[in-house]
């Protein structure tokens, strides 16, 4: 029982992780048509940015704050600049735009900081272990499991209840509908490109302490939050935290059961989804 718990907490904790990417790449994609491959580069930036602002004035708090505000304006400019360009072009524009961007992305951290991984301490709140039922789960993971769930419910209700949320999901539903009711769509896309880049880079911050971070640390994690909008399906912010969570635990229990399988494991379940439900488990859009 008690190994059972602490690999659902693991599970929790890494799903959690993901969801904070995943969110945002599912909301753009789902509403904006763009397959950002240059998403996990935002991932890897804001963990950069955090390291950044820790250095500078020792507040893994104020890193916590600015490094998502930093991508989001990141976002931005590269939405009015570069992807507002590429809309209705197809997809294999996108991908090679968002491809090469990761590449100089990944190229900058490395000249900038090296190749050696960063060192990213928790904060001594945070650092430490929770004595649970015969075993000790880090604190830190814990903050990183209610950082998403808070989080998730914030986006949940924002995306059910507020006048953004509903603009959002009749964008993904029907994209040229919202145009001809007049609302501006060339702001709502920048602001929700904004938005994804801000979650990303939140997502870098708190991964800062928990993984390692190094030039190219978003190569494995995109891949997984992709597995998490095909999963929990387009435009969907409770597609992707429940793919997140079904991802999550599936990269924890893998490599209990069998090591060698555990990548096998997580797109096993995206494999079994996507046979039940083609457009994912919330799809909106095919």
């Amino acid at each position: 029982m008690a190994l059972g718990l602490q690999l659902t907490l693991n599970g929790l904790a890494f799903g959690g992780l993901v969801f904070l990417l995943a969110a945002g790449l599912s909301v753009i994609l789902g509403l904006m048509g763009v397959l950002n491959l240059a998403h996990g580069s935002f991932y890897m930036l804001g963990a950069y940015a955090g390291v950044t602002v820790l250095h500078l004035v020792g507040s893994f708090w104020l890193a916590l704050v600015l490094a998502p505000v930093l991508l989001a304006l990141l976002g931005a400019a590269l939405e009015v600049v570069l992807f507002r360009r590429l809309y209705g072009r197809g997809p294999l524009m996108q991908v090679l735009l968002t491809f090469g961007l990761s590449l100089i992305f990944v190229d900058l951290v490395r000249w900038r900081f090296g190749p050696q991984n960063q060192p990213f301490p928790a904060p001594p709140p945070l650092s430490g272990a929770i004595p649970i039922l015969g075993f000790r789960f880090p604190v830190y993971q814990a903050f990183v499991i209610a950082v998403a769930a808070l989080l998730g419910a914030a986006l949940l209700l924002g995306w059910r209840r507020l006048r953004v949320g509903a603009i959002l999901r009749a964008g993904v539903a029907d994209r040229e509908m919202v145009g001809l009711l007049g609302i501006d769509l060339a702001l709502v896309f920048t602001l929700t490109f904004a938005f994804g880049a801000a979650l990303a880079g939140l997502a870098g911050v708190v991964a800062g302490p928990y993984l390692a971070t190094y030039p190219g640390m978003d190569e494995n994690v995109l891949i997984l939050a992709l597995a998490v909008v095909v999963v929990g399906g387009l435009g969907s912010v409770e597609g992707a935290l429940v793919g997140a969570l079904l991802i999550g635990l599936a990269s924890s229990f893998g490599p209990f059961f069998r090591q060698e399988v555990a990548v096998a494991l997580v797109f096993a379940v995206m494999a079994v989804v996507l046979l039940v439900r083609p457009r994912g488990l919330f799809g909106l859009r095919t």
